[in-house]
């Protein structure tokens, strides 16, 4: 082989790995993009999801309940509040809402 000619066959094998390179990097996805089949969940907020986010107390106490503010009297999931405590706030149906103790507390 002289050295200024051009073998063909190297020639079309780096142009096909120019050509096999090319399409395969089209084809690569972000990978920090959600995979294909996923779908954004809804947030389903169902009786058993009650949080209780905060509660302010005072003359007239409320609560943030699924991070809506509410009063004693409020509808909350069809749910009536009866009463708010510094901490706690009860349920019409017997189910009682606590927030988390804080982690500065000794």
């Amino acid at each position: 082989m002289l050295p200024n000619k051009i073998n063909p066959y190297l020639t079309s094998s780096v142009l096909s790995l120019i050509l096999v390179a090319s399409v395969h990097a089209q084809s690569l996805r972000d990978p920090t993009l959600p995979s294909q089949g996923f779908q954004r969940a809804a947030m389903v907020n169902d009786q058993q999801g009650l949080v209780l986010n905060s509660v302010v107390n005072g003359a007239h106490s409320y609560a943030v309940i699924n991070n809506k503010i509410m009063k004693v009297g409020d509808n909350v999931q069809g749910v009536r509040i009866v009463a708010i405590g510094k901490s706690h706030v009860s349920l019409s149906d017997g189910r009682k809402l606590q927030l988390f103790q804080s982690i500065t507390e000794r």
